[in-house]
C-alpha cells in the first residue's frame, strides 16, 4: 500500500498574498468549490484575523465545502487564534495552522524574542489552538535557516502540545533540493516523538525551486505538500501544486506515495484561478501552458503520431485537455446555461444574479458566434465585478484614432452616483481612456502593469485586461473583460480604482507578533 500524500491548497491565503492578487468572498467561494472537485485534502482558506472580510470569507467557504478541511491562518498570539477558530467553525472538518518564527535573524529582528520565549509562545498557542480543533498544525517559520537543534526542540514540544501537522516552511525560498530533503531525514530521525505528527513542505519559489524541494522532503519522509494553483504566492510565488501532484502520478516508480486529487480537474482549477486573479499562465508553463503538450518540431510531431509516449510522458487528457465540451451560442436557453456553469462548479445565491449573467451571456452572444468554456468562466467573473462595484461605474466609452493624429477617449463615469465626462488624448486609444478616467477620480495611484490577454483563439475572442495600480504603497490588480479590447481596459482601470477605495485593510500573515 501506498502512503497518502496530503495535498495541502493554499491559494486562497499564501496565493492571495502575491500583489494584487486579492479576491472577493464570492471568488473565494468559487476557487474553493473548484478545489473540493479537485479532491483536495486540506484548504487553507485566508488568515481570518488580517480583516473582517477575510474571517468572512474562510467562514463563509467552511460552510459550502464538505469534502475538505478548511484551514484558517494565525500567527501565535490569541486574537488571531480565537478568530481562525470561529471562522473554521461551520467546517465539516476544521483545521488551525499557527506559526511562529525560529530563524535567528527573524527571532532577533522581527521577533525581539529569545530562543526560550519562542518555545514558550509555540507550546501556548498550539494548546490554545487545541481548544477550538483537535486538527492543529505548527510552522517554525523560516525553518529553511533555522538552527536544526533548536527546530528539534520547538517540534518536540509543539507535538507533545497536541500538534498534529509539522510543517517546515522554506519561507524565502533558499534551499537546495539536497538540503531541504535532508532537512525532514535528520528532524524526523532526531525527533523522539515525530511519529505522533505529519511532516508537511511549504516551499517558496525565489530560486525556481519549489517542487523539486517539496519533492526532495517528500522523498524523504513528508507526508504533506503546501502548494498553491499555478505557483501563485508573493515574490516567485509557491510550489504549483499541478507540478507535484503529476510528478508524484507519473513518477510512481520512484515515489511510495500518492495523492488522491481527480487529476483532470487540474486544467479548470488552472484557467479559473488565473481568470478571477488576472494573473495569466505563461504558454510554457508546465502542465497547465498552453503549449504544455503541443509539438511544433517535425521530428517531435512524427514521433507522437507513431508513439504517443516518444515524447510524452503524461496523457493531456489526464489534467483536462481534452474533456468534451458543450459550445453555448446565441439559441442556447437559460437551462443549457445554468447546467453548463453548474457543470464548472459555478452557482448563483440568487436568482437575480444568475439572470444578470444570462443577460451578459445573450449579449455576448450577439457579439461572438460560439461561446466557450472559458467564455464563461470570464463573463461570470465580469459580472460579479460590476455587481460588486459601488465607487465608479463605467457609462459610455467613445474613441477614435487616426493615422498622424492624436488618439482620443470620451468616457463618461458614475462616480459616487452622479455622471462625469473627460475628453483625454493620449499615445494610443488605450492611454487616452485611462488619461480620461484619472481626470475624472484624481486616484492618484500609479499604473505598474497593463497586461491583455485573449480568453479564446478568433478575432472575436473575449479580450481579458489586467491593471495593476499602487497607491500609498497598497498594490490592487484589476480585471475587466470585452470583445472590444479598449473597453475591456477601461472595466479593468476602474475595478482596480474601485479595489483601491476599498476600506479592507489587511494585516499580513507574517507580519512581526
Amino acid at each position: 500500500m501506498k502512503d497518502h500524500l496530503v495535498i495541502f491548497d493554499t491559494t486562497l491565503r499564501d496565493g492571495e498574498q502575491s500583489p494584487g492578487a486579492s479576491m472577493t468572498k464570492e471568488e473565494k467561494i468559487r476557487i474553493a468549490k473548484q478545489l473540493e472537485k479537485l479532491q483536495v485534502d486540506v484548504i487553507e482558506a485566508g488568515f481570518p484575523a488580517a480583516s473582517q472580510g477575510d474571517f468572512e470569507s474562510v467562514q463563509a467557504v467552511a460552510s459550502v465545502v464538505k469534502d475538505s478541511t478548511i484551514c484558517g491562518l494565525a500567527r501565535a498570539v490569541e486574537n488571531d487564534i480565537v478568530k481562525a477558530g470561529e471562522a473554521i467553525k461551520p467546517a465539516a472538518s476544521g483545521r488551525i495552522h499557527t506559526f511562529i518564527a525560529t530563524s535567528p535573524i527573524h527571532m532577533e529582528k522581527k521577533l525581539k524574542m529569545s530562543p526560550d520565549e519562542v518555545v514558550d509562545r509555540a507550546i501556548w498557542a498550539v494548546k490554545r489552538a487545541r481548544d477550538f480543533t483537535d486538527d492543529v498544525e505548527f510552522s517554525p517559520e523560516d525553518a529553511g535557516r533555522s538552527d536544526i537543534d533548536f527546530l528539534c526542540r520547538i517540534i518536540e514540544a509543539v507535538i507533545d502540545a497536541g500538534a498534529t501537522t509539522i510543517n517546515i516552511p522554506d519561507t524565502v525560498g533558499y534551499n537546495l533540493p539536497h538540503q531541504f530533503g535532508n532537512l525532514f531525514n535528520e528532524l524526523i530521525e532526531r525527533i523522539p516523538n515525530s511519529d505522533k505528527a505529519i511532516f508537511s513542505a511549504h516551499c517558496h519559489n525565489d530560486l525556481g525551486l519549489a517542487a523539486a524541494n517539496s519533492l526532495a522532503a517528500v522523498r524523504n519522509g513528508a507526508r504533506q505538500i503546501e502548494c498553491t494553483i499555478n505557483g501563485l504566492g508573493e515574490r516567485a510565488g509557491n510550489t504549483a501544486l499541478e507540478e507535484v501532484v503529476m510528478a508524484v502520478k507519473t513518477r510512481q516508480d520512484i515515489f511510495t506515495v500518492d495523492t488522491r486529487i481527480n487529476t483532470q480537474e487540474i486544467l479548470a482549477a488552472s484557467r479559473l484561478v488565473s481568470n478571477i486573479t488576472g494573473f495569466p499562465v505563461q504558454p510554457n508553463k508546465a502542465i497547465v501552458g498552453a503549449n504544455a503538450f503541443a509539438h511544433e518540431s517535425g521530428i517531435h510531431q512524427d514521433g507522437v503520431l507513431k508513439h504517443r509516449e516518444t515524447y510524452e510522458i503524461m496523457r493531456a487528457e489526464d489534467v483536462g485537455w481534452s474533456t468534451n465540451k458543450m459550445v453555448m451560442g446565441k439559441h442556447s436557453g437559460r437551462n443549457a446555461f445554468k447546467t453548463r456553469l453548474e457543470e464548472l462548479g459555478i452557482e448563483f445565491e440568487t436568482e437575480q444574479e444568475l439572470n444578470e449573467a444570462f443577460v451578459r451571456f445573450k449579449e455576448l452572444a450577439d457579439r461572438k458566434h460560439e461561446i466557450y468554456d472559458e467564455d464563461l468562466q470570464s463573463l461570470v467573473t465580469d459580472n460579479n465585478i460590476q455587481r460588486v462595484e459601488n465607487c465608479y461605474r463605467l457609462v459610455s466609452l467613445k474613441v477614435s484614432t487616426e493615422t498622424g493624429e492624436s488618439p482620443q477617449a470620451d468616457v463618461t463615469l458614475w462616480v459616487d452616483g452622479n455622471e462625469a465626462s473627460a475628453l483625454s488624448t493620449g499615445s494610443g486609444v488605450v492611454d487616452a481612456t485611462f488619461k480620461a478616467i484619472e481626470s475624472l477620480v484624481e486616484s492618484g495611484s500609479s499604473l505598474l502593469l497593463y497586461s491583455v490577454s485573449n480568453v479564446t483563439n478568433g478575432t472575436d475572442s473575449l479580450g481579458e485586461t489586467s491593471v495593476r495600480l499602487e497607491k500609498g504603497g497598497r498594490i490592487v490588480n484589476g480585471q475587466g473583460s470585452d470583445t472590444d479590447i479598449v473597453t475591456a481596459s477601461a472595466k479593468a482601470y476602474i475595478n482596480a480604482l474601485n479595489k483601491l477605495e476599498s476600506d479592507m485593510n489587511k494585516a499580513h500573515p507574517q507580519a512581526p507578533v
